[in-house]
């Protein structure tokens, strides 16, 4: 079940890679009038071959490289960015005269037109995500020991904070120079390639693909190796050699990258990267992740009781997102103001516990 939950939920954390990398193709692959040279949809397929060759070939060395150069200079490129960026907004002036013009003076509160119901259906999914992620356990256990590990950590919480206010704030003072919706989706991109320098606008776009390369091989490899260890190995063939093993295991990115570019086609038309992110954190989170801590920090947790939550966090996730007609019995207004990650964080918590605690008192 584990499996099946973390294989749906990084398929399509890849698929919006795919996109996301086609968008910063079309972006910059444009003539003298700024129209595209190349369709989103070929841009995409680009996108989703380079990644697939390069994760078949590279493998995990190559991510841990790759994060590091790219944590690099995306925090040097966007610590020099923001001060341009603001300037060129105007400062909080120009912003604030910026967006009430283009009827979003709202942007200029700190929690614009959203309510605390809205932050947390934007924030409980990443969060459970990051507390479970099997990309930061695999690079945990990757460490040369625990020191080392204990040590990365800590440098990992202050960087992420730093990276991520910086992201968005350079993404705040861009939007307000970006009238056109359709391309404030993809603000950042279009920032470093009309706002920015030449220079620092390339280190930008350079920095966004590898970040886009680093997060799609991650989340290709996890699930490839998790299904060469937990079921091949475990249950067909647990003598296979070193050699079949690296052979099958990218054949299974090969396969895993078809899946995730078909999940990306499905999506296309109908959700922006930010829900499918959503969707696919709530997945994971809901599923794994009260599973995962309750083995680290619950001593009375049972197997049992794991099962129930992953069924119960991935069942009620999918049956929330898929199948509203299922809630319409549901007073008004809650289905269409309560997201996924509520109501299947607690199913999953509740079937945890619960389960745990009868099964525990029957050993």
């Amino acid at each position: 079940l584990s499996v099946v939950a973390l294989v749906m939920a990084y398929m399509v954390i890849v698929s919006y890679q795919y996109n996301a990398g086609g968008a910063v193709l079309s972006t910059i692959l444009t003539d003298a009038t700024g129209k595209a040279l190349i369709s989103a949809e070929t841009a995409t397929i680009i996108a989703a071959v380079f990644i697939i060759a390069y994760t078949m070939l590279a493998g995990l060395v190559s991510v841990a490289y790759t994060d590091v150069g790219n944590g690099i200079i995306m925090t040097i490129s966007l610590l020099i960015a923001f001060p341009i960026l603001w300037f060129k907004a105007g400062g909080w002036s120009g912003m604030e005269v910026a967006f009430t013009g283009m009827g979003k003076s709202q942007h200029m509160q700190f929690f614009g037109v959203y309510s605390g119901l809205d932050i947390i259906n934007f924030c409980l999914p990443p969060f459970l995500l990051i507390l479970g992620d099997a990309n930061m356990y695999q690079r945990f256990f990757a460490s040369k020991d625990a020191e080392g590990a204990r040590s990365a950590t800590t440098i990992l919480v202050f960087a992420v904070l730093i990276i991520e206010l910086l992201i968005i704030a350079s993404a705040w003072v861009s939007a307000s120079m970006i009238p056109d919706a359709e391309v404030g989706k993809h603000v950042l991109i279009y920032a470093a390639h009309r706002f920015l320098p030449p220079i620092l606008g390339a280190i930008m776009m350079t920095t966004i693909v590898g970040i886009i390369i680093s997060t799609a091989d991650s989340y290709l490899l996890v699930p490839a190796t998790t299904l060469m260890r937990d079921i091949y190995l475990n249950y067909i063939n647990p003598k296979a050699s070193e050699k079949k093993i690296v052979l099958l295991s990218r054949l299974l990115v090969l396969a895993l990258g078809i899946v995730a570019f078909i999940v990306s086609k499905g999506f296309a038309e109908s959700e922006g990267f930010f829900e499918r992110a959503l969707y696919a954190y709530t997945i994971y989170g809901a599923a794994i992740t009260p599973a995962l801590v309750a083995a680290m920090f619950w001593k009375d947790a049972t197997k049992e009781g794991a099962v129930a939550s992953i069924l119960s966090g991935t069942v009620v996730t999918l049956l929330w997102k898929e199948a509203p007609n299922l809630w319409t019995w549901l007073p008004a207004g809650i289905y269409g103001s309560v997201d996924e990650v509520l109501p299947a964080i607690c199913c999953s918590v509740i079937a945890l516990v619960g389960v745990s605690l009868i099964t525990k008192k029957k050993s």
